[in-house]
């Protein structure tokens, strides 16, 4: 049975909803789940559940924790912190990978410390998911935050592993790439940009060019790549208008008996609506780059959402995605050509 390693004292409300959302995962999903936290408080939690005892969970204890306010340097300093002891079961094989809701700049710097880093990428990325209009067709963009300033090179490797994750986990059979600019012709742009440009033409991969801001969600393409601050500004503003949407549908409903009345009348297409913009139906970002597999959700995740990145971690060890990294970028003209390059 394949493992997961969770760091339960990560999130907001940790570890209630970790704990949560590792025992529906084991009833769920087949797989088992270490919870790695402070034992005491981790018992306890377990305990509200009834069948805890029949599921394939158990507790690895960790004596420190690494909050939202901690820096970076937090991961050196809390050498026996939960996500850390839990990234060292991926690294030592005990576990085939990591789910953390905690401090995302810890959770990054302890996978590539760690963990480390397939060789061939510069800089892991962080990969988001994105609702379109074409229903379950969701797009993939690359890089989320992970990396704020990037090279054309690093833009690149984002291209081939946002390529590798849409086709092994999301099942795209050739996924179309293109990179985010203000403007589909070549001359738009920045530096960045327009110097990434020809070397994402010469991939082996089905490269549309450039992308604007609203093709996004368009469905038209399932891979965009940009740098860190991009990606981020894009993710945030993203979910700021999907809660700001739901608000004002729910406003919209409640101020009329009409509208009262076509809720109830439209209850499942509402609750449709709801499923394709909820980051928890996704639980989170893959942190692509890494070795092993390392998710990242967000701080505020529900039970559902660890959930759902246990499924995801699941999904990525089976396809074996970060290993598929390493292979493309050994063998394809890419490597020889770019990485070298630099």
């Amino acid at each position: 049975m394949l493992t997961i390693a969770l760091d339960a004292m990560g999130g907001d409300d940790a570890p209630q909803v970790e704990v949560e959302g590792a025992v529906l995962a084991a009833r769920q999903l087949g797989v088992r789940v270490i919870l790695v936290g402070q034992k005491d408080e981790l018992h306890q939690e377990l305990s509200k559940h009834d069948d805890y005892r029949d599921l394939p969970i158990e507790i690895q204890h960790a004596s420190q924790r690494i909050t939202m306010e901690d820096s970076t340097q937090a991961v050196r300093t809390k050498s026996d912190s939960s996500l850390k002891v839990a990234s060292r079961l991926v690294r030592d094989g005990r576990a085939q990978g990591l789910v953390s809701a905690g401090n995302t700049g810890a959770v990054m710097a302890t996978a590539k410390i760690v963990q480390g880093v397939v060789p061939g990428v510069t800089r892991p990325a962080l990969a988001g998911i994105f609702p379109t209009v074409k229903q379950g067709t969701p797009v993939v963009v690359v890089d989320v935050g992970a990396n704020v300033d990037c090279s054309p090179r690093m833009l690149t490797q984002f291209a081939v592993m946002g390529e590798i994750y849409s086709r092994v986990v999301l099942r795209r059979p050739r996924p179309r790439v293109g990179i985010l600019s203000i403007g589909e012709e070549e001359h738009k742009g920045n530096d960045l940009t327009r110097a990434a440009l020809p070397l994402l033409k010469a991939l082996s991969l089905d490269f549309v060019g450039n992308v604007e801001g609203r093709d996004i969600y368009g469905g038209e393409v399932d891979v965009i790549v940009c740098d860190g601050f991009i990606g981020n500004v894009a993710l945030k503003v993203s979910e700021g208008l999907v809660d700001l949407m739901k608000h004002l549908l729910r406003e919209s409903l409640e101020s009329t008996i009409s509208g009262r009345i076509g809720a109830l009348l439209a209850k499942e297409a509402f609750t449709n609506f709801k499923r394709r913009v909820d980051y928890s139906e996704y639980g989170g970002a893959p942190l692509l780059g890494v070795r092993g597999v390392c998710i990242i959700g967000h701080g505020s995740s529900s039970a559902k959402a660890i959930k759902n990145a246990i499924r995801m971690a699941k999904e990525f060890s089976e396809g074996h995605v970060n290993q598929r990294i390493e292979e493309e970028l050994r063998l394809s003209a890419f490597e020889k050509s770019v990485v070298k390059a630099d």
